[in-house]
């Protein structure tokens, strides 16, 4: 990628970048709607097509994280497949298909006077998104970015360095094919960490940032940012297993909500189980028994002599790993009582067939997705329906949940009027 600024001079570069990302998000502002989906249908062609040089990249990068000691469940988010890939290049068509959000009316009225009101929807402008291990994010925050009309400048993790730059090629590639500007999705060249400080103060050339990436990077974000910002802290999700549970299905969703994959901000990090619970030992031995280790208290213990025992930082902590904090609970008021208390208003999911105990729980629980009888894996915006999300959103303004093409945008009033002048 061609610079006007070294790449020694992280504030220099990010305002360089900045600039061109604004004036590429004025066309993309009036860019059709077929114009943008053909630029994502060329990329996931290209993702395919080179497929061979993804994943040479990638190995590159997972044998610089295994040397640096990654966990594993960081190496689970670096690591790329074929069928991950295919995946990428998947979630790129599905967004192309989507309706396009911009300009889409939110309501409509007539004043008395006759002065005709007219809310749209329009692009947010120029988004920076930081993000760290997952290459995939580069595909789905650069897509759904371009979809809502917004350009994008992308700051991966040094982990997955190679990764992000094979995937963003693609993306260029798709740019190009369909006659939008190449500066629409960018990526920062360098792994420099004052790189994501000029980000955060690069009030007028970026318009939000959204961060996607563990517990320290949110927090230096949230705490240095002079542009707005869209992100969640946590994923300390709970599972609750209500006494009106079907037991096999409560099984299947523990062991599925826990370990399907241990490192997505969706995976269960506490379950919780009603003391009046007929029968909770085997959930805790096939968990066990599937290699997650499990925390829990006294009571706990009692059930299913190789629990561990839990203690006071573990209902706080998302391990994004297979470990699982375990606590018996009064009942549903016991169980929003403990997310109240620890609950990061991320996914939390109720297992029961007592459909007003379910309702109770699912109009009470302040999280940005509250599920019945699914697991909380599902906290995805492709499970949505949304194609993909640039992220999950746990705060209460602009978007919350999983933020896609709809949660890139913001509206604007367009007043029609026939010579009226005020009184």
């Amino acid at each position: 990628m061609m610079t006007d600024a070294s790449p020694s001079d992280p504030v220099a570069l990010i305002a360089a970048m900045g600039r061109r990302a604004r004036d590429a998000a004025t066309l993309l502002a009036l860019a059709p709607t077929e114009m943008k989906a053909s630029a994502l249908r060329a990329a996931a062609q290209a993702m395919r097509a080179r497929a061979d040089t993804i994943l040479a990249a990638n190995a590159d990068d997972l044998a610089r994280a295994q040397a640096a000691g990654l966990s594993s469940a960081m190496l689970d988010r670096l690591a790329l497949t074929p069928d991950r890939i295919e995946g990428i290049a998947g979630g790129l068509d599905a967004v192309a298909g989507l309706p396009d959000p911009v300009g889409c009316p939110i309501d409509e009225a007539e004043r008395p006077n006759g002065l005709r009101l007219r809310r749209v929807r329009v692009p947010l402008g120029v988004v920076g998104i930081i993000y760290e291990s997952r290459p995939n994010v580069t595909a789905d925050a650069g897509a759904l970015a371009l979809m809502a009309g917004n350009a994008a400048i992308l700051r991966g993790g040094s982990e997955a360095r190679a990764s992000n730059h094979a995937i963003h090629a693609c993306l260029r590639d798709g740019l190009d094919a369909a006659g939008l500007p190449g500066d629409a999705i960018q990526l920062v060249p360098v792994s420099d960490r004052a790189a994501v400080g000029a980000m955060l103060t690069a009030a007028g050339l970026i318009d939000i940032i959204i961060p996607r990436g563990g517990k320290s990077l949110v927090a230096r974000v949230q705490t240095e940012a002079r542009v707005p910002v869209l992100a969640h802290l946590d994923g300390i999700n709970h599972l609750y297993i209500d006494r009106a549970a079907d037991p096999a299905m409560a099984r299947t969703i523990a062991l599925n909500a826990k370990l399907r994959r241990t490192g997505i901000c969706g995976a269960t990090e506490t379950l919780l189980i009603d003391r009046a619970y007929a029968d909770p030992a085997p959930i805790l031995a096939a968990l066990i028994d599937a290699g997650c280790e499990v925390r829990g208290t006294d009571a706990v213990r009692a059930i299913e002599p190789r629990v561990a025992a839990v203690d006071d930082a573990d209902w706080d902590t998302e391990y994004l790993d297979a470990i699982l904090s375990v606590a018996l609970v009064d009942g549903v008021e016991g169980a929003m009582g403990h997310i109240a208390a620890h609950g990061s208003h991320h996914t939390d999911a109720i297992v029961t067939e007592d459909a007003a105990t379910a309702e109770r729980f699912l109009a009470q629980v302040d999280s940005a997705i509250v599920m019945w009888n699914a697991s909380t894996q599902f906290a995805a915006g492709g499970d949505f329906g949304l194609g993909a999300e640039i992220g999950i959103a746990t705060g209460r303004l602009h978007a919350r949940g999983p933020v896609a093409l709809e949660g890139l945008t913001t509206y604007k009033w367009q007043v029609r009027g026939a010579g009226q002048v005020r009184p």
